[in-house]
């Protein structure tokens, strides 16, 4: 009896030691470090990203980031759905992954599950972001502005080609409508 309990005990160990392990960046990227949270907070446009479902068809995307009283990052997602011709709103909230000064983040718009948000570069300044997810399907160019200037955008797509995304495939965003 001792030997399987061990065996299941090892065996339980392993599976949480993966399952912790696991990164929520691709490989090759780092997440910025160090990392300013309070410089990040606030509103930023979406200018570029890879489609995915739960932005499917949507325009004008912005992101705006505030403090919650538990301390974890309030994510607060708006675009307009232009075949819906109408504003969505996706509210969530997101947790350093290890320590802040690491832009290495997890977010979650429903409930327990969690997906990687990495800052993979950022400007001086914090005004214009290259985010990845936890894998290639994942990539946003943030900016404070409805614009990015080209060396930005240039620098931007050099790492995200590096590191293997297909910024072929980036969606460009409009910022033609207010809510």
């Amino acid at each position: 009896m001792k030997k399987r309990q061990l065996f299941l005990s090892l065996t339980v160990i392993g599976i949480m030691s993966a399952f912790f392990s696991c990164s929520t960046l691709p490989k090759g990227a780092v997440a910025v470090r160090p990392f300013d949270k309070e410089k990040y907070l606030g509103k930023w446009y979406e200018i570029a990203r890879l489609d995915f479902k739960y932005e499917k068809d949507l325009d004008n995307t912005t992101a705006e980031y505030s403090l919650n009283a538990d301390g974890t990052i309030k994510v607060d997602n708006k675009g307009y759905h232009t075949k819906k011709e109408e504003w969505k709103q996706a509210v969530g909230k997101a947790k350093f992954v290890a320590t802040e000064d690491v832009a290495m983040l997890k977010v979650s718009f429903f409930g327990p599950f969690y997906s990687g948000y990495n800052v993979i570069a950022i400007d001086p300044d914090y005004t214009y972001a290259l985010v990845a997810g936890a894998s290639l399907k994942y990539l946003w160019i943030l900016s404070r502005e409805t614009s990015i200037p080209d060396d930005i955008k240039s620098k931007y797509l050099k790492i995200a080609q590096d590191i293997g995304y297909n910024v072929a495939d980036l969606l460009w965003i409009e910022h033609n409508k207010r809510p």
